[in-house]
C-alpha cells in the first residue's frame, strides 16, 4: 500500500488526488502501518515539522533501512537531511548527509523562491526517467538541502545558486519542487517513484 503519511504538515490531499489520477490506491494516514511506499510531504517550518514527525521518525528510519520506498517532498526532502538552520536550527532525521541552507536574495531572484523553474535532470535517474533540462517544475521554498553527497544529487535547478532539485540515494528519492504541482511533468516524476 502506498501510504501519504499525515503528521500534520503537508499538502495531502493534493498528493493523494495525483496519485489516484495516476492509478494507484493510496492511503493517508498517521503512521507506516501497511506501507509498501511512503511519500513525506511536507509545508512549513522545519523545526515545528520535526516535532510533529517525532511518533514517526525511529519507523520511517527503520522502514528506509528495510528498503521500503519513501519519496519526500519539499520540506520532506529538507526532513531527511541531517539538520536545518532555519529559525536558529533543528536536527533532521539523518537519513541523508547535508545540511538545510536559507537561500540569500539577489537582484532578480527574490526569497522564497516560488514558481515554475527548469530543471537539470541526470541521465541515469530512475526518479526523473523521461524529463529533461527544458522541463519546469513548481517551487515554493526559501531554504534548500546542501547535500554533502553529490551523487546524490539526480537534478538541480537555479536561483541565483545551483541547488539540489532532487535527490536520489538507492530506496530513498525526494523532491524540492512539488511534482503533484507540476503538471505533466510532475504527474511523470510521481509514476516513476511509483512504478520504482
Amino acid at each position: 500500500m502506498i501510504v501519504i503519511l499525515d503528521y500534520g504538515m503537508g499538502n495531502l490531499r493534493s498528493v493523494q488526488k495525483a496519485v489516484e489520477f495516476l492509478g494507484y490506491e493510496c492511503r493517508v494516514q498517521a503512521g507506516l502501518s501497511g506501507a509498501s511506499k511512503v511519500v513525506l510531504p511536507g509545508v512549513g517550518a522545519f523545526g515545528a515539522a520535526m516535532e510533529k514527525l517525532s511518533p514517526y521518525s525511529e519507523d520511517i528510519r527503520r522502514f528506509v533501512s528495510d528498503g521500503g520506498s519513501l519519496l519526500g517532498i519539499c520540506l520532506g526532502q529538507q526532513l531527511l537531511f541531517e539538520s536545518s538552520e532555519e529559525h536558529g536550527g533543528a536536527e533532521g532525521l539523518g537519513i541523508l548527509q547535508g545540511h538545510v541552507r536559507y537561500l540569500q536574495p539577489h537582484p532578480g531572484n527574490k526569497v522564497p523562491n516560488v514558481g515554475w523553474s527548469k530543471i537539470a535532470p541526470k541521465s541515469d535517474s530512475r526518479l526523473l526517467a523521461g524529463t529533461s533540462c527544458d522541463d519546469q517544475v513548481y517551487f515554493v521554498h526559501s531554504l534548500f538541502s546542501d547535500c554533502r553527497d553529490s551523487s546524490d544529487v539526480a537534478a538541480t535547478s537555479e536561483h541565483s545558486i545551483t541547488f539540489p532539485a532532487a535527490i536520489e540515494r538507492a530506496n530513498v528519492w525526494a523532491t524540492q519542487f512539488h511534482p503533484e504541482k507540476s503538471g505533466k511533468v510532475g504527474l511523470r516524476i510521481l509514476r516513476n517513484f511509483l512504478e520504482c
